[in-house]
């Protein structure tokens, strides 16, 4: 019995992603514009005096590019990845995640998680409609704060390209 009431629910969950159809639509960066942010992110930190590794990922947290300055640490490329994989993850800025997953709050059990890291740097890329296309995750700069500014750059930098 128990059995047959949970397939009726789960059917009724699953009938109104039927009744849209067989696939899923979603929009990605091409690679081009992936490396066109990444680079921008990077050459702002540089000129900025930060030596920096950036990831763009896709909407789903996978890697597209990944750049590092010359004397970045080795540490920039996992940290650039997960915070990239964090934002998208979450649909959340890591700056606003490190504030919200505080010790001690509601949503604290997101840092026991493997890939998460709230920790400011990585931001989502958005289309001119809010439609989330990629992550981009910064590491590097002496602080999270100005690795968003660096993340902002490698966004503003293909703005008009993902804005319509």
């Amino acid at each position: 019995m128990k059995s047959s009431v949970l397939a009726a629910a789960l059917g009724l969950a699953a009938a109104p992603a039927l009744a849209q159809g067989a696939f899923v639509e979603f929009r990605a960066l091409t690679p081009e514009l992936a490396q066109r942010a990444a680079v921008a992110a990077m050459e702002h930190c540089r000129a900025e005096g930060y030596q920096v590794g950036v990831t763009v990922s896709d909407r789903f947290g996978v890697p597209q590019v990944f750049v590092r300055d010359r004397l970045a640490g080795a540490h920039v490329h996992e940290t650039s990845l997960r915070k990239a994989w964090t934002a998208v993850s979450f649909r959340t800025p890591t700056t606003e995640l490190a504030e919200s997953t505080k010790a001690g709050t509601e949503a604290s059990g997101i840092r026991h998680l493997s890939q998460a890291l709230p920790l400011g740097g990585g931001l989502m890329i958005l289309a001119g409609d809010g439609d989330v296309v990629a992550g981009i995750g910064v590491s590097g700069a002496p602080s999270p704060a100005l690795d968003d500014v660096c993340a902002e750059a490698g966004i503003a930098a293909i703005e008009m390209d993902i804005a319509f």
